[in-house]
């Protein structure tokens, strides 16, 4: 009962957000009073509905969602990597804390700017993604790692359980779940910097693209194209809270 009551309470309070933003909105629409610089909300849906019926959004949408993933991913495994090697020895970790404090104040366009110069436009946006997600990737699971009771280490240290068994058996498994439930948060990070870098390099079949082509010709368009990378972030934020609460579950 506590439970779902909470949960009804969270809905109600979404529902409140989502009118407030909704009434934002509006306001600001009367208030600048240009269909040019700020699109109603009618005009806004109804370019949306005639995004969902294309098949360029879909090939554009599509090809956003493949970077996305092919940066969290990259950035996943090499970030979860390093962790681990840098919670079983303290001069990997030493050796990392500069790069990544270096990765996380570098200037995004900056990046963008110059890796045009190197790759192409496709690849450009996946590798910008992957330097902002990386230190957000190690960050967090570092932490779960750094929050796995030294005890355990000590009781497989004592049984002399070897390094590659300890991470697979023990610190993988015990900072799974706090490193899902940041997931979210990362991935929907990485969608709005894959498509950001997208919009810099006017990338073909992508959102990024499509919204660089709207903003010169339908700005409603352009709205509308943002409204969808808003809802998706929410959606994979949804979905890795989702899975983090069915796993927590499982375990208890």
């Amino acid at each position: 009962m506590k439970l779902s009551g909470k949960l009804g309470k969270n809905f109600i309070f979404s529902l409140l957000a989502v009118a407030f933003m909704w009434l934002f909105w509006l306001a600001a629409y009367l208030i600048v009073a240009n269909d040019y610089v700020l699109p109603s909300i009618g005009d806004t849906f109804a370019a949306l509905g005639k995004l969902l019926v294309s098949r360029g959004f879909w090939r554009a949408f599509g090809g956003t969602m493949l970077r996305t993933l092919a940066a969290f991913a990259v950035s996943l495994v090499c970030g979860t990597a390093l962790a681990v090697l840098a919670r079983l020895f303290a001069g990997v970790r030493a050796f990392f804390a500069p790069i990544v404090s270096f990765l996380r104040t570098v200037p995004t366009m900056a990046i963008i700017l110059i890796l045009l110069l190197w790759t192409s436009r496709a690849v450009a946006p996946v590798i910008v993604s992957v330097l902002v997600l990386f230190p957000a990737v190690y960050s967090a699971a570092l932490a779960a790692l750094d929050g796995v009771e030294e005890e355990f280490g000590e009781l497989a240290r004592a049984f002399r359980v070897g390094k590659t068994r300890q991470v697979c058996k023990l610190y993988l498994p015990l900072a799974a779940p706090p490193v899902l439930k940041q997931a979210g948060g990362i991935l929907s990070m990485g969608l709005k910097i894959t498509v950001s870098g997208e919009v810099l390099t006017s990338t073909d079949r992508s959102l990024g693209g499509l919204m660089q082509e709207a903003k010169l010709y339908v700005p409603a368009e352009l709205l509308a194209l943002t409204l969808v990378t808003v809802l998706v972030g929410f959606l994979l934020e949804g979905l890795c809270l989702l899975a983090y609460k069915l796993i927590v579950r499982w375990k208890s």
